[in-house]
């Protein structure tokens, strides 16, 4: 068996103040490192603000060591939020992991973009980035990437115990809070983490309701509508717990699937951010 106790920090931030974000992570990994969490989750795009314009001149700030300089002086580590510039140029809608130390261990790209709001990004070309902490296998997505059956799966079939999806969701989408993140576990028989902004930014009233689902479908823990600082344990007996008597990954099969890479012209989706 191994543990990971998480912290997801849910919050209105501070659009465009990077110096003022940045503050409240740190003080905010001290009070989760101080809780005991060995991970804390920040909301999408957390360090900058979603809905606050064009980012690429953020994007070229040292936002990652920033954030790293703060894991490691707090001796915990982060996933967070965050615009960076791609391989190729052009400025992706990031997840960075940060180890208590400062290391990266992991960079993610949101793959799937929404709408008018995520133009200003470039889509990655991963479905999932993995990586294990404390014996614990872990994969980050980001908000409308979770809204896809695909890369969750992905996660899964990866072997992750836990998949962290920093978000920004915002009304009228709060059913992906309550069903669809819910879906996701269960199917895949995971932990998932669903790290929301909450308030308003620019034009758009976020939904908050943060929360982290079990493999089995119990909800670990929950925020409201307001900031908060919420934290569950990832357990992995819990994982095996859950597809001790049957599993969905085990019992797939994946050659009668075909059909689900093919790319169907005027396909369009819905959901949050």
């Amino acid at each position: 068996m191994s543990t990971l106790r998480i912290a997801c920090l849910q919050s209105a931030g501070h659009g465009r103040d990077v110096e003022a974000n940045l503050a409240e992570l740190d003080s905010t990994a001290a009070a989760a490192a101080a809780a005991g969490a060995d991970l804390l989750v920040t909301p999408e795009m957390f360090v900058t603000g979603y809905d606050v314009g064009d980012v690429t001149e953020l994007a070229a700030l040292p936002l990652t060591e920033r954030v790293a300089t703060i894991a490691a002086a707090r001796g915990i580590a982060i996933v967070a939020g965050l615009p960076a510039v791609v391989p190729g140029g052009g400025v992706g809608n990031m997840a960075v992991v940060v180890d208590d130390g400062g290391e990266v261990l992991a960079r993610y790209a949101k793959a799937h973009l929404f709408g008018e709001i995520d133009r200003r990004f470039h889509g990655g070309e991963a479905p999932t980035a993995v990586f294990d902490y404390h014996g614990v296998r872990c994969a980050v997505v980001i908000c409308f990437d979770a809204e896809f059956p695909e890369p969750v799966r992905v996660a899964a079939l990866a072997g992750a115990h836990v998949v962290l999806v920093p978000t920004a969701n915002m009304h009228p989408y709060g059913a992906v809070n309550d069903h669809v993140m819910w879906t996701r576990a269960w199917e895949n028989q995971v932990h998932l983490a669903y790290v929301n902004r909450c308030g308003g930014e620019g034009t758009t009233a976020y939904v908050g309701r943060s929360r982290v689902i079990g493999p089995d479908g119990t909800e670990l823990a929950a925020a409201g509508t307001g900031p908060d600082l919420v934290c569950a344990t990832i357990d992995t007996d819990a994982v095996d717990g859950a597809r001790a008597v049957f599993g969905y990954v085990a019992e797939r099969r994946p050659a009668l699937y075909g059909a689900l890479a093919v790319e169907r012209a005027g396909d369009e989706g819905t959901g949050g951010g």
